[in-house]
């Protein structure tokens, strides 16, 4: 059940019950309005039984997310965990290891190996592959629903395009890509246990998927491939002593975790997410169906709306006043993207989703150093989607509830029960 957002007393954003149905959207409209610069107090479900402060307006939020040496990503101000998840992560392990746990300089260094990867020109390559494989996984869905033309939006179609895509750039077979998501899903999907817990499913799978990740890893080092992995395995950055260092081995293991994760997860949940809403208003798909050149700013709203991570936090490097509440070195704040993008001060009627939304300076990718690496592939797959998808269907018309999973990090989803209406003209 969600919040009732009557009083602050009222809301525990660690108490995972209020996400099982979705985001609670009417919690974040009253914090921005009355607290926007909340401190969450500890609660039972509150892991280490430690408050923090709640972030949830535009500008705050974009202001913290610019100040990587006061709000860091990495930790400080004498805690000894840190990380972007609201409990400590140990340091060494995720936190100062993960690129998305890392402050600059060395956060920098490593994403600027990266960043040829998934540049303009290589996108550009990448996307007759990508159009390809879409196409086909559309052909898949629609043969398995056969004469009634359903299926799971989520498990056969969204899904599909991001894992395969990721599982491409790493260089992970294709054959194995169902393999590494039941494992991804089964870490980041609290069913079954509360934040901070873990059970047998999430240890197992975090083994299994160190494990696979390890040998990968050593087969790229002894036989290196044109992909994204064998450039993890033999780079050089810059250590601390001026002198260049390969990456250590926990850091190239944790890459592809998070690669896996990151690259697949967040975009299939944008991609299902905004075809729902897109099913649910007609006038907006007959609008896209029309002009074609609203592709692009729908692609947009559509990240907008999934908003698929919810926040990521933050460990204060020293003590400081902000939007007039003092913070203390060490504390933990957690900036919600989602509820910045919901902001009435920066976008007009923001619980509808529309196509021709003009501005949308949305912060689903994050905002400053940690702008996400992977926004231009992320767009890229959502249009390539949507166009495949106008192109072979009058309607997609959903028969069934979204199934959301348990967890305040990502607004994703389980399943989407769906039924595809063919275009009478549809392109072959």
């Amino acid at each position: 059940m969600a919040a009732t957002p009557d009083t602050l007393d009222a809301i525990d954003l660690t108490d995972l019950a209020r996400f099982e149905n979705g985001f609670p959207h009417e919690v974040f409209t009253h914090l921005r309005a009355e607290a926007p610069v909340w401190f969450h107090p500890p609660t039972e479900h509150t892991p280490g039984g430690e408050g923090f402060w709640v972030l949830s307006r535009y500008r705050d939020i974009q202001t913290a997310a610019s100040d990587g040496e006061t709000f860091s990503s990495q930790g400080g101000g004498g805690r000894e965990g840190g990380g972007i998840l609201i409990e400590d992560l140990p340091m060494g392990w995720a936190a100062g290891v993960l690129i998305n746990m890392m402050d600059d300089p060395r956060h920098h260094r490593i994403r600027r190996l990266l960043t040829p990867a998934v540049s303009a020109k290589a996108l550009a390559l990448l996307e007759p592959e990508l159009t390809t494989r879409a196409r086909a996984i559309i052909d898949d869905a629609e043969a398995a629903g056969g004469e009634g033309g359903g299926c799971d939006f989520l498990v056969e179609v969204a899904a599909e395009l991001p894992l395969q895509a990721v599982s491409a750039l790493l260089g992970v077979p294709q054959g194995d890509r169902h393999m590494l998501i039941e494992w991804a899903d089964a870490t980041t999907d609290y069913a079954g246990r509360n934040l901070g817990q873990s059970d047998d499913r999430s240890r197992r799978a975090a083994a299994d998927m160190l494990a696979y990740g390890q040998a990968l890893l050593e087969e790229k080092r002894r036989c290196p491939a044109d992909d994204l992995l064998s450039v993890v395995a033999h780079a050089e950055v810059e250590g601390s002593d001026g002198g260049l260092e390969p990456l250590s081995a926990g850091e190239q293991e944790m890459f592809f975790n998070l690669l896996i994760a990151a690259g697949s997860e967040t975009t299939r949940n944008s991609i299902a997410m905004g075809i729902h809403s897109l099913s649910e208003q007609p006038d907006q798909w007959c609008s896209l169906h029309e002009d074609r050149s609203l592709i692009p700013g729908a692609v947009e709203e559509v990240l907008r709306w999934a908003s698929s991570t919810t926040y990521n936090r933050r460990t204060l490097t020293r003590d400081l006043s902000f939007a007039g509440q003092e913070m203390r070195a060490g504390e933990k704040v957690t900036l919600w993207w989602i509820s910045a993008n919901r902001d009435e001060r920066v976008f007009d009627d923001p619980f509808r989703f529309d196509v021709r939304r003009e501005p949308n300076p949305h912060l689903t990718f994050g905002h400053g150093s940690h702008f996400c690496l992977g926004a231009a592939l992320a767009r890229m797959e959502i249009r390539i989607m949507l166009e495949e998808l106008l192109d072979r269907f009058e309607a997609i018309e959903p028969t069934g509830a979204i199934q959301f999973t348990r967890s305040n990090k990502h607004l994703g989803v389980r399943h989407m029960p769906v039924r595809f209406h063919r275009r009478r003209e549809a392109v072959p």
